[in-house]
């Protein structure tokens, strides 16, 4: 899909050209054990997290990685969260990056969009998570106390949304994690086989 500008020529005829003056945005394609989901990063709106995604991909440090977690938020409609990544293996992770909160970057957690997880602001590295249903409690709010710095958003889910919704429902270990992720760890892990870049 691309965009489309309208050029008024001195004619007065009305043309239509691509707007080639806009790159396009990169793709990547994450081909796990349930099957493909394609990504669409936003390199345009939020440059140093998807710049980061893309160099774990290009050195194929995804590959061998997982998606370890289902947080399930309810049933009907289906609504929750996967996260993946390399779980801090330190022969594949790469140095923190700067936070990209929502309110600078404008990318909403909503239906299909990819985010890094963290811990503090400035900590994430390649841990992500994509969004079933929208999830505005993980947008920056600064009118909150505390970290109120949001996950940063950098992308969204342009194929194979199927297949979260199946990772979703994947089984879980009733013992496994710890705090809040208790309960929440996939059983078996679904393993990510391989992450490209698809256009």
């Amino acid at each position: 899909m691309f965009s489309r500008r309208v050029i008024i020529a001195g004619t007065g005829a009305v043309m239509v050209w691509p707007a080639l003056a806009q790159a396009s945005l990169p793709r990547v394609t994450l081909t796990t054990a349930l099957g493909a989901v394609e990504l669409e990063l936003a390199s345009d709106k939020a440059p140093i997290s998807a710049a980061n995604f893309l160099a774990y991909v290009d050195q194929k440090r995804l590959d061998g990685a997982s998606f370890y977690r289902a947080m399930k938020l309810g049933s009907t409609p289906l609504n929750g969260l996967i996260q993946g990544g390399p779980q801090g293996d330190p022969a594949k992770v790469l140095p923190p990056i700067a936070h990209e909160p929502t309110i600078k970057t404008g990318i909403l957690h909503k239906d299909g969009v990819i985010s890094l997880a963290r811990y503090a602001p400035g900590t994430a590295t390649c841990d992500f998570f994509i969004c079933v249903g929208d999830q505005p409690s993980l947008d920056a709010d600064p009118s909150q106390s505390g970290d109120n710095q949001g996950f940063a958003a950098f992308g969204h889910v342009v194929a194979g949304m199927d297949v979260v919704r199946k990772i979703l429902l994947s089984p879980t270990s009733p013992t496994k994690g710890e705090g809040v992720m208790k309960g929440e760890m996939l059983e078996p892990q679904v393993a990510i086989l391989s992450a490209r870049r698809s256009a």
